[in-house]
């Protein structure tokens, strides 16, 4: 593996590719995670939506309080 170091291309030595791997595993974790998050806070907003809903409240009434708006159904 190969870097720059001041306008040369070098090779990395076996300590500096090891902590370059360890980087990019702990940054597929984050990404994980991230992703985790995104879907579980578009899961919530479903659910409470859906509630809304249920409550009686119309879909617009339910995107005024929540902000929420479910994506159009394409047909």
């Amino acid at each position: 593996m190969k870097k720059y170091l001041n306008g040369k291309e070098v090779e990395m030595t076996s300590q500096e590719i090891l902590e370059h791997q360890e980087l990019q595993a702990l940054a597929q974790e984050d990404n994980k995670i991230i992703e985790q998050q995104k879907k579980e806070t578009l899961d919530n907003q479903v659910s409470g939506n859906q509630k809304l809903l249920d409550l009686g409240l119309t879909q617009a009434e339910a995107t005024a309080l929540t902000g929420y708006k479910p994506p159009e159904d394409e047909e």
